[in-house]
């Protein structure tokens, strides 16, 4: 039980009397979300995998694309994959979508909210949260800026003079930009970019604002609320602006409000950062946060791994990780909208291997993008390039096949709910063409299909990359969702095995299961625990002895 109430985290946040002053309407709004909705979400299980896609990402002439989402996920992905995030599906001027203009629409180039219903129907929706910023076009900001009173310190100001030094930085860009307003000239915090202009909670009346908006999400279908970039929500000039008590307060304060409007509703946080600062959004037993949050340092470390043919630090670092907090666990993914992130892999990976990994993003047609420390220097943040051109650097189209499934193979085995990116799931290649159109980074791995028919027939023909890629990751979700070992929930063990190889051992009350992965291109035999076990999928053991061809895996279960 948390020992707090959404009442108590609005009086730590704005005091008692501020907290006195607007509960009844925080009340208002969870009792109308609780009176409108009809059901309630599905648990989590291990059947749950999802799937990240734009909203355009699949094009038909004369339809609007989130029909046409809808209707090629219920034809090719049903019922193996169970949910999807969508990402912003509402009106934006920039950021593919992350500089929002209006939280509460549809933009209209891509449907409506019956729509947006249709495509929660029979599958689990995950809405994006854009909640740190917003654009700075938006009606919002632009009625902050002729001071209207409703929008009054809407919008995080700061004195350019101020020492923001200490400041954690994402990008390289300014981080305060000036706007005219009918005050004279205001300096907003800008933390992603001069169109992104950061909300200012220290005002009350912007959290309750942003709840009314994640509770219409939840009255519109969504399920489970992706809270992007919620790290920096909270700013205090001359600190770090970055994991500030007040900024889990605000994530503790939305999981209460969720729970009592619509429980079984999954809140996630999404927070590109080193693993410690990522799992404290996890909460405490006594003060929970959010079920789930991103595994950033998964693909780093699983992309050092197939580069070195070692798993030794993959191994070490499952290992070491431990969940306290009840129901929760992690979004396990390798590759998403943003790329790999490899900040995450900070204190886990020497600098001179995550030099190696921007190297490899280059080699495989990507790209590299940067943040700056404090001393001026630029590190690697993240590889702009899909999964599947890093695992082809170097090797044929059937291995870099093979490094693919391996790699996804340790995402499925691994507590938590995978998380695959569309681009993955049919082993997309670098867009050359985006980014010489846009000139940004990210765009490599932003492709849209727009020729729905040829991707179809990839996906229909066997001997295609589409077509065998899907057809394998569909093979892996039908293992993962008959065994309850893979509960998202259920413990995890990290096994004893060669460096080249990564086993894990999964139990539940109702099973155990055991699977392992040799990330290396060469043989390798792994001996297995003592138990009755049968073999899921694989090379069949030879008594206790597993023998791994060079980039393969195994799957063994009890009853």
């Amino acid at each position: 039980m948390n020992a707090s109430t959404w009442q108590t985290v609005l009086a730590e946040l704005y005091g008692e009397e501020t907290a006195n002053a607007v509960q009844d309407d925080v009340a208002t709004q969870i009792e109308r979300t609780r009176g409108e909705l009809t059901g309630q979400a599905l648990p989590l299980s291990e059947k749950d995998i999802w799937l990240i896609s734009y909203a355009d990402q699949f094009q038909r002439d004369g339809r609007k694309p989130l029909s046409v989402l809808r209707e090629f996920l219920d034809q090719h992905t049903l019922p193996w994959i169970t949910g999807v995030h969508v990402l912003p599906f509402y009106p934006w001027s920039s950021d593919d979508g992350f500089s929002v203009t209006d939280y509460l629409a549809v933009d209209p180039a891509y449907g409506d909210w019956d729509d947006v219903a249709a495509l929660a129907d029979n599958r689990r929706l995950m809405a994006d949260a854009v909640i740190n910023h917003m654009s700075a076009q938006s009606q919002w900001f632009q009625r902050f800026l002729i001071g209207e009173d409703e929008y009054a310190g809407f919008f995080r100001t700061a004195d350019p003079e101020a020492d923001l030094t200490s400041t954690v930085r994402p990008r390289t860009l300014p981080l305060l930009t000036r706007f005219e307003s009918v005050e004279g000239p205001r300096w907003v915090w800008t933390t992603f970019s001069a169109d992104q202009v950061d909300l200012d909670y220290r005002n009350p009346r912007v959290l309750l604002k942003v709840l009314d908006v994640l509770l219409e999400y939840v009255r519109r279908g969504a399920t489970a609320i992706r809270l992007d970039a919620i790290c920096f929500l909270w700013k205090v000039e001359g600190t770090t602006s970055i994991h500030l008590a007040q900024t889990h307060a605000v994530v503790h304060f939305l999981r209460l409000c969720l729970e009592a409007a619509a429980p079984g509703t999954v809140l996630i946080t999404e927070t590109n950062v080193p693993h410690a600062e990522n799992i404290s959004y996890l909460g405490t037993k006594d003060r929970q946060e959010a079920q789930l949050v991103y595994q950033f340092s998964l693909a780093p470390l699983i992309l050092d791994a197939l580069a070195r043919g070692d798993a030794s630090t993959l191994s070490e670092w499952a290992a070491s990780l431990d969940l306290t907090v009840p129901g929760t666990s992690f979004l396990n993914f390798l590759a998403s909208h943003d790329g790999v992130g490899v900040r995450p892999a900070e204190g886990l990976i020497p600098q001179a291997r995550i030099q190696a990994l921007a190297r490899l993003s280059q080699r495989s047609g990507g790209g590299v993008g940067e943040r700056a420390l404090s001393d001026g220097t630029d590190v690697p943040y993240e590889l702009n390039s899909t999964w599947f051109d890093l695992m082809a650097v170097d090797h044929s189209e059937d291995e870099a096949i093979a490094r693919h499934l391996v790699a996804h193979a340790v995402m499925f085995a691994l507590a938590g709910v995978p998380l695959i990116y569309v681009h993955s799931l049919f082993g997309s290649s670098n867009d050359q063409e985006g980014y010489q159109a846009t000139g940004r980074l990210r765009s490599y791995n932003r492709r849209k299909f727009t020729d729905l028919a040829r991707l179809e027939a990839a996906l229909a023909d066997p001997t295609c990359r589409a077509g065998r890629i899907s057809a394998a990751m569909k093979a892996m979700a039908s293992i993962r969702a008959c065994h309850p070992a893979f509960h998202p929930f259920a413990d995890q063990e990290v096994l004893a095995a060669p460096h080249q190889v990564f086993a894990i051992r999964r139990s539940h009350d109702l099973g155990e299961a055991i699977v392992a992965v040799n990330l290396s291109g060469t043989p390798v035999d792994f001996q297995l625990p003592p138990g009755p076990w049968q073999l899921l999928a694989g090379p069949r053991p030879s008594g206790s002895r597993l023998s791994l061809s060079g980039w393969d895996s195994a799957w063994l279960g009890t009853d």
